[in-house]
């Protein structure tokens, strides 16, 4: 097995992208498009979890839009043979100072690249500072 082939993690990489700019622009629908359309798609959020698509797509359209200035850091993208990849990040906002992660784990489908789990965590405050990081 090939890791991180340079031709798949750019693959991944757009699929990653557009995902985000559909999350920045609030389009329930194109977000919903980047994730596998099954029951067995799982979404953990902040303060909330989806079970399958079509709870997701629920909870999607009865959020806020996101805060102005999100902005990634850190992003990894580490692919597995052609059809498996797994992207970590880190998000901020403009003028706010959550420090947000996020992980998702890509499947090549027949229609695509598309995200089959989800999770989204934002660290408490008062824990040790990691290494390399400030607060």
């Amino acid at each position: 097995m090939e890791i991180d082939r340079t031709d798949v993690v750019a693959e991944v990489a757009a699929a990653f992208a557009g995902y985000e700019q559909a999350l920045v622009d609030g389009d329930v629908d194109r977000i919903c498009g980047y994730f596998w359309d099954a029951d067995r798609t799982v979404r953990f959020g902040i303060d909330d979890h989806q079970y399958g698509l079509d709870a997701q797509r629920a909870w999607r359209a009865a959020q806020p839009p996101l805060p102005p200035g999100r902005r990634l850091v850190d992003t990894v993208i580490t692919t597995f043979g052609d059809d498996f990849a797994v992207v970590t990040t880190r998000f901020g906002y403009a003028d706010d100072a959550a420090r947000g992660r996020q992980t998702q784990t890509w499947v090549r489908l027949p229609v695509g690249w598309r995200i089959v789990t989800a999770h989204v965590s934002e660290p408490t405050t008062g824990g040790p500072t990691p290494p390399g990081e400030t607060r």
